[in-house]
């Protein structure tokens, strides 16, 4: 069969999809309208959010401090506000989309975030700034856990990490291209219409935002049960069905009740995924806080952009990186562990912090490497694949609690007014990769163990059909024989 393939299909199944040339040329088609549907549409909205959410930290060391006249801990208030509400909004928002299309709800969100990124830019004070980011970030909030859950719902193991690495990466991509656009915006429009260039670039964002969520209203496929999407017939969505369930994934039942929780809340899944990548979260703070350290040393507004979108496009490559390789050894520890161990390089150097500026550059640059979010999510939604509203449950409680603790941490460890040094808040984050990575031990220990129970119950299943087949295939004599003996 292999011989009769062509090249492109032979060059997917040794790097890309493993498994390529076993799938059919209708499932292909159906991968390929998959990757339209959610992959590229998934990774131009998370472009557009990253870019939005980096948009605070650019504006801030490009004129915004000045013109709003921000002291103290405002800048580090304002991040807070953000990321309360978009804490508050991670798991509801996979609980909703079991009740309304996710791709009604999400066009509605990204829509509502572009509207409130315009409005940064009339912006006249602090306390203005407070609503502002917290407006938008409880509009982003589903973005990121609804795409996840949705990208578990539809891929299999063979496809599912290096897709959800180039959804994460794009996230990079727009933290590089923030400080770009920043830098352009600042040089070319900063003063035009009597506007200060930081404001430009919320007005920018906003006018790319607004599109971006009423192409996800069109494309977006929903989930494989209840898809009604344009540019997939009746027999790719019923191959789809077949292949989710083939794969064991849990359909929805649309139950979002109190039984939901005690099956949540009465297995492993939830409390070790949750907290592994809270303290995963945490641990990759440090990088937040380059452009700040570049402002201390002087480098020009342009150089404090530019540089650390250098780090955004190493952290391009690892992330790709870790996704791909996770999906071709068909390994999710490996690709979590790995990555995370190289953090204690970076994290140690800040917590240490050295004289050299060159040393603390590389750390702030390479800081990213560590970034295996896509291959965590990855193994969540695989290890809680056989229950659809759990598998949404844990996806959004661990990106929403990591939040929650991001809401009020930094303003303990990083609080502005220790800046650049940040005697806590360096030591701290190296500290959590150790943590982070004791925890994903204990995370593998559960899930092999879970594994060999599994197989042991198939085992068992198969032993007792065999059985049971046997008995019934016996010669008549040999069955009287043993109702004899049992009298």
């Amino acid at each position: 069969m292999a011989a009769a393939l062509g090249f492109w299909t032979k060059f997917k199944s040794y790097i890309w999809d493993s498994d390529a040339h076993l799938k059919s040329p209708e499932e292909r088609t159906l991968i390929r309208k998959l990757d339209f549907g959610i992959l590229i549409v998934a990774c131009l909205g998370f472009f557009l959010k990253y870019l939005d959410q980096n948009n605070l930290a650019n504006a801030y060391i490009s004129g915004m401090k000045e013109d709003l006249s921000i002291n103290g801990n405002e800048y580090t208030y304002m991040g807070t506000c953000y990321t309360i509400a978009y804490a508050l909004m991670q798991v509801p928002s996979t609980m909703i989309v079991q009740k309304i299309r996710p791709s009604y709800y999400l066009a509605f969100c990204e829509i509502g975030w572009g509207v409130w990124t315009f409005a940064q830019a009339g912006a006249k004070n602090s306390q203005q700034m407070y609503v502002f980011r917290f407006m938008v970030g409880l509009f982003e909030s589903a973005f990121f856990p609804v795409i996840l859950y949705l990208m578990g719902s539809w891929y299999t193991k063979t496809e599912l990490a290096k897709r959800a690495a180039i959804f994460h990466l794009t996230g990079s991509v727009g933290s590089a291209m923030a400080g770009y656009l920043q830098a352009a915006v600042y040089t070319n429009l900063d003063g035009h219409a009597g506007l200060a260039g930081w404001r430009w670039l919320y007005i920018i964002c906003g006018c790319m935002t607004v599109p971006c969520g009423l192409l996800l209203y069109f494309v977006l496929p929903d989930l494989p049960s209840n898809s009604k999407v344009w540019y997939l017939s009746e027999e790719e969505k019923a191959l789809a069905l077949d292949r989710a369930i083939r794969n064991g994934k849990g359909q929805p039942t649309g139950k979002v009740d109190l039984a939901l929780l005690k099956r949540t809340f009465s297995k492993w899944h939830w409390y070790w995924f949750v907290l592994g990548y809270i303290l995963y979260g945490e641990s990759c703070a440090a990088t937040s806080y380059f452009g700040i350290w570049l402002k201390s040393e002087n480098f020009s507004v342009s150089a404090r952009n530019v540089i650390p979108s250098c780090g955004s496009l190493i952290n391009i490559v690892c992330i790709f990186l870790w996704g791909f390789l996770s999906d071709l050894t068909g390994s999710r520890f490996t690709w979590v562990f790995v990555p995370l161990a190289y953090g204690l390089i970076p994290n140690g150097i800040l917590a240490v912090w050295p004289a050299s500026v060159k040393l603390k550059e590389f750390a702030f640059l390479t800081g990213g490497v560590q970034l295996m979010t896509a291959v965590f999510y990855t193994w969540a939604n695989e290890v809680c694949k056989g229950d659809n509203e759990e598998r949404a449950l844990v996806v959004s409680s661990m990106n929403g609690f990591q939040y929650a603790v991001a809401a009020w941490l930094p303003i303990v460890i990083f609080p502005q007014v220790e800046a650049p040094t940040f005697r806590k808040g360096f030591p701290g984050t190296f500290g959590l990769v150790i943590a982070a990575l004791i925890v994903i031990v204990i995370i593998k220990l559960f899930a092999d163990r879970d594994e060999r129970r599994e197989r042991a119950a198939l085992a068992g299943a198969a032993d007792d059909e065999g059985t049971s087949t046997d008995k019934k295939n016996r010669p008549e004599d040999t069955k009287e024989k043993d109702s004899l003996e049992l009298e």
